[in-house]
């Protein structure tokens, strides 16, 4: 089974009873679960308990503990509200008897409105760009042995940052980056399945943004980086098994946290979602 199908299956979670799941990792190569993995199966876990008819709009969550990704996860999904227009579910990640991880997300049933969205800024397209993972694997000597696995491991998402840093002797600049994200391979028409992909794959590069200014990155001895907190808003339908570009850029680094934003564009332009996150970015003495 190829990497991307393996995600996709990791995401449907086994039903172990009605409000309760289980999912299992991918092992990234991080000795922990990837955040982004844990926020695809609790998405995925309160769209199983949400009519068909309503999609998520947003989603705000905080990372509660590392995860272990030799053990399984549980995920406890709380009915808060079943409205008119609206649904909103909890979810509570749950490992070797600890929550790990909380999400809310609210569901929306489809229905017009106005609509205005941001420019899409001017980005090289991803076809003239080079891969994370084929600009790692020209570095691997000089990456430490325990990462060479991460490195040279096909994710099932690929990105192709618009400017690749040098995760060794990186230089100041400014707090903005633009990757191109896309999953390896075609996908069902089902939006669900799309937007819980997406959340998985916009923890991605997003974090060490806030970095940029200060010449470090999470290869930086002794640099500590750590997502704290993640929330999406969904604005349009989208794919992910087509061009994304995800813009992010970071106001404000402070009390060893960075914060980031950033938007989500298709390659035409449309803005289909929305991200923030607060990390940790500690470096000890």
């Amino acid at each position: 089974m190829d990497r991307l199908s393996q995600l996709v299956s990791l995401l449907g979670l086994e039903k172990l009873e009605e409000n309760l799941f289980r999912g299992q990792s991918q092992d990234l190569g991080w000795g922990r679960v990837f955040g982004g993995q844990v926020l695809g199966q609790a998405l995925s876990a309160a769209v199983q308990t949400v009519p068909s008819e309503r999609h998520v709009h947003s989603m705000h969550a905080y990372f509660l503990r590392p995860g272990d990704p030799s053990r399984p996860i549980l995920y406890t999904v709380d009915r808060i509200r079943d409205g008119g227009s609206f649904t909103t579910r909890r979810v509570v990640a749950v490992q070797n008897g600890e929550p790990i991880f909380n999400l809310a997300a609210s569901f929306q049933q489809e229905e017009p409105g106005f609509s205005h969205q941001d420019e899409m800024p001017v980005a090289p397209d991803p076809d003239t760009l080079q891969s994370e993972e084929a600009r790692l694997t020209e570095r691997l000597a000089q990456l430490p042995p325990k990462l060479h696995a991460l490195a040279t491991a096909e994710r099932p998402i690929e990105l192709r940052p618009c400017e690749h840093d040098d995760l060794f002797s990186p230089g100041k600049r400014s707090a903005n980056r633009m990757v191109w994200l896309k999953a390896r391979g075609t996908l069902p028409d089902v939006p669900s399945l799309h937007a819980y992909l997406l959340a998985y794959a916009s923890d991605y590069s997003f974090v060490t943004t806030a970095l940029l200014p200060h010449g470090a990155t999470w290869l930086t001895p002794k640099m500590q980086v750590a997502s704290l907190d993640h929330v999406m808003w969904f604005h349009r339908p989208l794919r992910i098994d087509q061009w994304l570009l995800h813009v992010m850029d970071s106001p404000s680094a402070s009390g060893a946290r960075g914060l980031v934003r950033g938007r989500i564009f298709t390659r035409e332009g449309v803005l289909v979602a929305s991200t923030a996150q607060e990390g940790l970015i500690r470096q000890r003495p």
